[in-house]
């Protein structure tokens, strides 16, 4: 157990990212939920909005403002794309702010301008440990800024195979996601109606704009410019994510070369399992923990590389990693308040 705990600020704790942060918070030794902010629902117990958090009932939503969120260790921002920048620059140099949304992934000003709009915000460290070199900017940071879900399921799936060389820079990836994964803002396209017993396409040649993020990082992974084709689909479930990602071979045809490179790779990761032989991922497996389970194949007779990928895009697709580079920030263990095993069935 932490010998100090870290007072914490969730804003945006009214929808389903805040409420996996404070879940996650509850069991959490080294970091305490002191404050739950909304907008619209300020006043409302924490518990009317996820009634699964009944142990959190003495909570009330207080506003998102910066005089309710300054004074904690830690403020987790969980707003809306172009929401969370103002408080990030206001906010003491001293306290750490982690942000779930988009505001502060991007390091092009023009591909924040192109698939966000406004006015564009710095990058920060990126809070996605298990890129080579990552862990240690997020050691002591400030500012940490949360990948999106679809990019942390193809780039865990990727990266090491453009960092190997083992691929050409040319990614295929085709990912269906839960529902929880556009938010709670009613939409028509999300009534169970529409969504159950169907799957369906969206953001569909080159529209969906987690595209920028999956190429920036993956780029950086393989040292050269990566091409990404990034084809979203919405599946007839609340939450996970499954991406089958693929590249063509640059070499040989090694299924074997091909899986050490991976098991090399995530060797010491504790939030990353290469399945054995024969398992493949699967969203249920996953569920409510923060770990990714890949497999890998490859496809002889089409000389590709196959990447399957499977994860919590609440858990380890955003408020898991939000406290998994937390932890780092703070000096606490990196796997402190993070459950690796899912729930099943």
């Amino acid at each position: 157990m932490a010998s100090k705990q870290f007072s914490a600020a969730v804003a945006g704790a009214s929808g389903y990212a805040g409420g996996e942060l404070c879940r996650l918070l509850a069991g959490h030794h080294g970091i305490a939920l002191r404050t739950a902010c909304a907008a619209s629902s300020v006043g409302d117990p924490l518990s009317a909005h996820h009634p699964h958090l009944h142990a959190l009932g003495d909570y009330v939503l207080a506003p998102t403002d910066l005089a309710t969120l300054a004074g904690h260790d830690i403020v987790f921002l969980a707003l809306p794309h172009g929401h969370s920048a103002e408080f990030g620059a206001e906010l003491s140099a001293e306290t750490l702010v982690v942000d779930l949304a988009a505001d502060h992934r991007l390091s092009s000003a023009a591909d924040w301008e192109r698939w966000y709009g406004g006015t564009y915000a710095p990058a920060w460290p990126y809070g996605m440990p298990e890129l080579p070199g990552a862990r240690e900017k997020l050691v002591a940071a400030r500012r940490i800024a949360v990948p999106g879900c679809y990019p942390t399921a193809a780039i865990v799936a990727m990266a090491p195979a453009l960092a190997a060389g083992l691929v050409a820079p040319d990614v295929v990836v085709v990912a269906a996601s839960g529902t929880s994964g556009a938010g709670r803002k009613p939409a028509s396209n999300l009534l169970g109606s529409e969504v159950m017993g169907a799957v369906s396409a969206y953001g569909v040649g080159g529209a969906h704009r987690h595209t920028p993020e999956i190429v920036e990082h993956l780029s950086h992974a393989g040292g050269v410019e990566v091409r990404v084709s990034f084809t979203p689909m919405l599946a007839p479930m609340s939450r996970g994510i499954l991406a089958t990602c693929s590249a063509p071979l640059a070499g040989e045809s090694d299924p074997h070369a091909a899986r050490s490179v991976y098991e090399k790779a995530y060797a010491d990761e504790a939030f990353v399992t290469v399945l054995p032989d024969g398992a493949w991922p699967n969203t249920g497996s996953v569920l409510g923990s923060n770990s990714v389970h890949l497999q890998v194949a490859v496809d002889a007779a089409a000389m590709r590389l196959v990447v399957v990928a499977a994860l919590d895009n609440l858990t380890k697709g955003t408020a898991g990693a939000a406290i998994q580079s937390a932890n780092l920030a703070l000096g606490l263990p990196e796997t402190m308040g993070l459950p690796t095993v899912g729930l099943a069935p």
